[in-house]
């Protein structure tokens, strides 16, 4: 192709790609406002199944847009750091959501952070890493990544979660999965030690393992300093609005749980999909355009932060909160995070992967939902 027909090319995509934002912007603005203000509405109410429905809408905007916002964030700051927004900012409220939870139940609530930061990390670590995978090979016959990134991430979500949740299951000093003050205190700690160890080697040490490997994609111009943080505000008022809608659709989750002969350990992995659907869809969009990379980036972070954050505020919040904390895994927990660790070490390791290793991670998060459902 001529010079001048490429550059024209790259002149149409551009325009096009600035119009399909353009579009975009005015929707994903408004949509943060709605769910939130639905939100208000009806908290603390009980609405009837209606109302329900018209909240599951709402909730769904406000997933997509707060993707989208996310995206424009990531465009402005660069790789690795537009990862990290999405999933420190989801892991902030999903702590609140916990706390709130454990705070307002009438039913036992001792495994709840345990439940969902488990659930959390079985989306990202199969579901999410399943999907990105399935997508890049499906368009390039191969997923490639960086390994060393990859790898080096993965290995710091095995060792956290040993250290909050397999621990707990084999310590003596206190029954049932818990940990004494003492221990919970250290593995606080050492979470928060690991979590901040990564973050600092991701963003500045050895940020080039953790950028994608290639990109058909064209650089665009990244968004202005305004559009960046108007963006910053619909990401958090719309992450809001996921985790509060949720929170006022668990009632429903509950009783269709219930209905169905569910343990309740289910309703904390149904909360966890949906506070956890912005993140698969960044993921999902970014490895459609070849960012498989990224999209690990989105996956182990977000499981990284899910514990890294989740448990040490919890052990805080514990000196407030009546009641047992069970952090210790199940015997069937155990097993699927076993066969997660081997499956994603064979999967990192290479950097590059086929359909095959995303089907694989793909029907362990199947796995993990059913057996969630009917333990």
């Amino acid at each position: 192709m001529p010079p001048c027909s490429s550059r024209a090319g790259k002149r149409s995509r551009s325009i096009r790609s600035r119009r399909r934002l353009s579009r975009l912007w005015r929707w994903t603005t408004y949509a943060p406002f709605a769910a939130t203000a639905v939100l208000v509405a009806t908290w603390s109410s009980k609405p009837g199944t209606v109302v329900l429905i018209a909240v599951g809408a709402f909730l769904i905007s406000a997933v997509l847009a707060a993707v989208h916002h996310a995206e424009v964030i990531a465009h402005r700051v660069g790789e690795p750091f537009g990862s990290l927004v999405l999933a420190v900012a989801v892991t902030v409220i999903e702590v609140g959501l916990i706390v709130t939870l454990m705070v307002s139940s009438k039913d036992d609530t001792s495994t709840l952070a345990r439940d969902t930061v488990f659930a959390a990390v079985m989306i990202t670590a199969n579901g999410i890493v399943g999907v990105s995978l399935l997508v890049g090979a499906l368009r390039r016959g191969m997923a490639e990544f960086n390994a060393e990134g990859t790898a080096t991430a993965f290995a710091t979500v095995l060792t956290l979660c040993v250290l909050t949740l397999v621990l707990p299951s084999f310590t003596t000093s206190a029954p049932g999965g818990e940990f004494t003050g003492s221990q919970l205190a250290f593995a606080a700690v050492a979470s928060l030690a690991l979590y901040g160890l990564f973050v600092w080697i991701q963003a500045f040490r050895h940020r080039d393992y953790f950028l994608p490997e290639r990109s058909d994609e064209e650089h665009a111009e990244p968004p202005g300093d305004r559009e960046a943080i108007v963006s910053a505000v619909m990401l958090m008022l719309g992450l809001v609005a996921v985790v509060g809608l949720a929170k006022v659709e668990s009632p429903a989750i509950e009783d269709l749980v219930s209905s169905i002969g569910a343990p309740q350990s289910a309703v904390g992995v149904v909360i966890a999909l949906l506070v956890l659907a912005p993140e698969t869809l960044a993921a999902y969009h970014n490895a459609r355009r070849d960012h498989v990379q990224t999209s690990f980036n989105l996956a182990m972070g977000s499981a990284m932060a899910s514990i890294g954050l989740t448990i040490p505020a919890i052990a805080v919040a514990s000196i407030w909160l009546e009641g047992p904390l069970a952090l210790g895994l199940e015997p069937l927990q155990l097993v699927l995070l076993a066969i997660t660790a081997v499956v994603g070490a064979l999967t990192v390791l290479p950097g590059r992967a086929t359909l095959q290793e995303g089907g694989v991670h793909l029907v362990l998060f199947a796995a993990f939902v059913y057996f969630a459902l009917v333990p």
